[in-house]
């Protein structure tokens, strides 16, 4: 089970392991040419180069492996404006016959304020030291909350209940692959060097919401003053300089990476790929349930990680393709 430091919003589903009780043109001219191949519809080309990574420190997680920032050179590459969504990732599960691993395993994680009192029949017990998340029998991407639930009025959010083999298995499907670390981190920034969110320093310039995070006390009261109080459709809130929405908040993102605090200290500045292996996969962007006074992993530096085999209703992904040379 992933420690409490590391899991405000995650938790670990296991097989083996039982539940306890730019600018704007520029932006739209990528979309134009990308738009240009139907395999590469909604994804926006990034000319890569060389850029700022990680965190000076301040507001950050050491332990995280977040700093030092240190310079990484990309080659050009696609990736998706949004977060794959309910519709796509329903095409490809009645394209293939898909099934999650939470809906192999049974069950996966539902967070507290979701859990109504029909559900009492499929709990199977709360997460230690996180008894915000309640692991629900059946529990999946196409029903959230659980039995009696549904995304009809979601097909346009962020697909949930997806573990990183789950993703994996999608972008095979679609031609596509996971985004690195260094990817992710790039596209997220937004051209904007060493800022903490993809729009800049300030969370709330002039008092506007610009993601979708924790609103009040965090377990307590959601108060939603940014407009939701679970996940919002994958194309909210204003795009960063590269076109990208909701790269902070919303639902964490499986990257490819194995996870590695100390990887990025000490690996490749070109093109780095992470470890080539460990016991947990890396997800960055935070979600809506990111609160500063728990975890501020919503800043475009942060990490965090879980096993290839967990899922929640608060993680999803994107996509990426490389450029034919």
């Amino acid at each position: 089970m992933t420690s409490p430091a590391n899991a405000e919003e995650t938790a670990n589903v296991s097989s083996t392991v039982e539940a306890e009780a730019g600018s704007g043109a520029q932006a739209s001219e990528n979309l134009n040419a990308a738009g240009t191949d139907k395999a590469r519809e909604g994804m926006i080309l990034l000319p890569g180069g060389t850029f700022w990574m990680g965190n000076t420190g301040k507001d950050g997680f050491p332990a995280d492996g977040e700093g030092p920032v240190r310079e990484v050179n990309l080659n050009p590459f696609y990736i998706d404006a949004c977060t794959v969504t309910n519709r796509q990732f329903a095409e490809f599960a009645e394209a293939t016959g898909y099934r999650t691993e939470a809906e192999k395993f049974g069950w996966s994680y539902v967070f507290d304020m979701f859990v109504t009192p029909r559900l009492t029949p499929f709990l199977m017990g709360q997460v230690q030291g996180t008894p915000w998340w309640f692991a629900v029998k059946g529990a999946f991407w196409n029903q959230p909350e659980g039995p009696g639930s549904a995304i009809s009025d979601r097909m346009d959010h962020p697909v949930v209940h997806v573990t990183w083999n789950d993703a994996a298995a999608y972008c095979k499907w679609a031609g596509k692959r996971l985004p690195t670390e260094a990817e992710w981190e790039y596209a997220a920034r937004g051209g904007l060097d060493r800022n903490t969110y993809p729009w800049g320093n300030e969370l709330t310039p002039d008092g506007n919401h610009m993601c979708n995070i924790w609103q009040g006390t965090f377990p307590e009261k959601n108060t939603a003053r940014d407009g939701y109080v679970g996940t919002a459709p994958a194309k909210s809130f204003e795009p960063n300089g590269y076109g990208l929405y909701n790269v902070s908040g919303n639902v964490w993102e499986w990257v490819s990476d194995w996870f590695s605090p100390s990887y990025y200290k000490e690996g490749p500045a070109d093109n780095p790929q992470g470890p080539a292996k460990g016991d947990r996969r890396s997800m960055r962007g935070g979600s809506y349930l990111c609160h500063k006074s728990y975890c501020n992993r919503y800043r475009v530096a942060a990490r965090n990680a879980n096993t290839p085999d967990s899922s929640s209703g608060n993680i999803g992904f994107r996509c990426v393709t490389d450029v034919k040379r």
